[in-house]
C-alpha cells in the first residue's frame, strides 16, 4: 500500500510503498476513503523539518532536554547514532480520515465489514491507503454524512472540546482569534449553541467566511472593528469567553484577549500560540485560563487509545471517542457544515505535490482533502480485501547444514526506537549476516 511519509532529517516528502498492517484484536483495519491535511498542525511539521539541525532544537526544547538525559545514562556516542538515526527515518503526516471497514479484529461489535467510519490519531488515522484504527479511536458514521465531509471528524472534536472547556452559555459573546480551519469550526460551534461571535483575523477571505458561517463580526485583531464589535455586544463589559485558535510566534492573540475580555472571563488556548501573560492585565481581570487537550479525555492515554478501555459516562460524559460522534451528528444534522471549508480536493497520488504548493503559499486553502483510488466523488463502494500473503514453507525432518561461508540469514522481531538505532545498524554492519525479513507493529516502522 502506499503512505505518505516526511524524512525528518532532510524534510524530504514521500509517498512510499509499504507493508499493509495486520488487523491486531480490538481494532478494525480502515481503507481509507477521504482524508485531511490539517493546514496549520502539519504544515508546521513539515516546515520544522526543512529547517537546520539548530532551528529543529529550537523549535523542540524538550526533545533537546532527552538527548542531554540520554548522553548522562548512555553515553555520547550512543546517543549521536541513536539521534541521528532518529532523524534520518520516516515520519508519519496525519490524523483525521474517512473510510470503509475492511476487516474487524477480535473483541470489535460495533462495526462490521463495510460499515463507514471516521477515524483519529496521529498514528492511526494517517495519510495511508490502509490504516489499523483502535476501538476508541473511530467512530460510525451516521446515515446522510458524505465521507468527505465525515473526514472533518478529528479536527472537529479538537474544536469542540475547546468549545467545551470555554463553559458557552446562551445568549454570551464570544471572541475567536485565528480563523483557521479550527477557528471556523469553533464559530460555527459556539453559533450552533447560541453564542454571539466575534472573530479576529489578518486575512479579510477568512473573515468573511467567518461571517457566513455564523459569526456577527468579524476584523483584522489590530484594527477598531472587532473591539467596536465587541463593545456594541457587551455593553462596553468585554466578551464571556475568548478562543485562542491561532498560531505562530506573535503575542499579539493574548494580549488581545486580555483587552476585550470581560472581568473574570475564560481565554481557552487551543492552537499553539505565544503565551507570554501580561500579568498586570490577567490579574487585574481575574481571567480564567484554560487549556484544551486535543480531541478530548483520553487523548494521549495508552490505556484508553490502545487497550480500548472507555471511561464511564457518569463521570467522563465526553470523551475522545465521544466528541468525534458528537461532532459527526451536529455535521449529519446540518449544525455544522464543512463543505464551505474544503478549498481543494487532491488525489493521493499527488500528495507530495499538495503539500508543496500549501508550503509555498501557491495553494491558500482552510481544508483539503485527498481523495483515495477507487473514490469517484461521492462513492463509497468498498475496495477489494486487503489480502496479506502468507509464506508457508514445507516441512523437513531436519534443516539442511549451511553452506560454509554463506552469510547467516536473520529476522528480526520488532523494529522499534530501541532496534532501529542500537541493534540494526551493528547487524547490518557485521559481514556474515544477511538481514532477510522484518516483522513488527507499525507498517512504516517495517519499511
Amino acid at each position: 500500500m502506499k503512505q505518505v511519509v516526511q524524512n525528518y532529517k532532510s524534510g524530504e516528502l514521500s509517498v512510499l510503498d509499504v507493508p499493509v498492517p495486520g488487523c491486531k484484536p480490538g481494532g478494525v483495519l480502515v481503507r481509507s476513503a477521504f482524508s485531511l491535511i490539517s493546514t496549520g498542525t502539519e504544515l508546521m511539521k513539515v516546515s520544522e523539518a526543512g529547517m537546520s539541525m539548530l532551528g529543529k532544537a529550537r523549535s523542540r526544547p524538550d526533545q533537546v532536554a532527552k538527548v542531554v538525559q540520554s548522553v548522562a545514562v548512555n553515553g555520547l556516542p550512543a546517543t549521536y547514532r541513536k539521534v541521528m538515526g532518529k532523524l534520518d527515518s520516516y515520519t508519519p503526516l496525519g490524523y483525521s480520515l474517512c473510510g470503509v471497514v475492511e476487516q474487524v479484529g477480535a473483541g470489535i461489535d460495533d462495526v462490521k465489514v463495510g460499515d463507514l467510519v471516521a477515524c483519529a490519531g496521529n498514528e492511526h488515522a494517517l495519510h495511508a491507503e490502509v490504516n489499523w484504527v483502535p476501538r476508541n479511536l473511530y467512530a460510525p458514521v451516521p446515515d446522510g454524512l458524505a465521507p468527505r465531509h465525515a473526514a472533518f471528524g478529528t479536527v472537529g472534536s479538537i474544536a469542540l472540546q475547546g468549545v467545551r472547556q470555554g463553559e458557552p452559555q446562551l445568549g454570551e459573546v464570544a471572541l475567536v482569534i485565528g480563523l483557521g480551519l479550527i477557528g471556523q469550526l469553533v464559530v460555527q460551534l459556539l453559533a450552533a449553541a447560541g453564542v454571539r461571535v466575534v472573530g479576529a483575523d489578518p486575512d479579510p477571505v477568512r473573515c468573511e467566511l467567518a461571517e457566513r458561517l455564523g459569526a456577527v463580526a468579524c476584523g483584522d485583531p489590530g484594527a477598531a472593528a472587532v473591539e467596536n464589535a465587541v463593545a456594541e455586544l457587551t455593553g462596553g463589559h468585554g466578551v464571556d469567553q475568548v478562543y485562542l485558535a491561532a498560531g505562530g510566534g506573535s503575542n499579539q492573540p493574548v494580549e488581545l484577549a486580555a483587552r476585550l475580555a470581560r472581568d473574570r472571563g475564560r481565554v481557552v488556548d487551543i492552537g499553539k500560540c505565544r503565551l507570554d501573560l501580561p500579568w498586570n492585565a490577567y490579574y487585574e481581570k481575574e481571567l480564567d485560563v484554560r487549556f484544551s487537550r486535543s480531541y478530548g479525555p483520553g487523548r494521549y492515554d495508552p490505556e484508553y487509545e490502545l487497550d480500548g478501555r472507555d471511561y464511564p459516562i457518569g463521570y467522563v460524559r465526553w470523551t475522545e471517542r465521544r466528541n468525534l460522534a458528537c461532532f459527526l451528528d451536529l455535521a449529519a444534522r446540518g449544525r455544522v457544515d464543512v463543505e464551505p471549508l474544503i478549498s481543494h480536493v487532491a488525489g493521493f497520488d499527488d500528495a507530495v505535490e499538495t503539500y508543496r504548493r500549501l508550503e509555498a503559499g501557491e495553494l491558500k486553502a482552510v481544508a483539503v482533502l485527498f481523495r483515495y483510488p477507487g473514490q469517484v466523488g461521492e462513492e463509497t463502494a468498498q475496495a477489494p480485501a486487503v489480502t496479506v500473503p502468507v509464506v508457508r514453507r514445507a516441512a523437513t525432518a531436519s534443516a539442511p547444514a549451511r553452506p560454509s561461508g554463506s552469510p547467516v540469514r536473520l529476522a528480526f522481531v520488532g523494529a522499534g526506537n530501541y532496534a532501529t538505532s542500537m541493534l540494526l545498524p551493528h547487524l547490518a554492519r557485521r559481514e556474515g549476516v544477511a538481514l532477510s525479513t522484518v516483522v513488527t507493529t507499525t507498517a512504516l516502522s517495517a519499511a
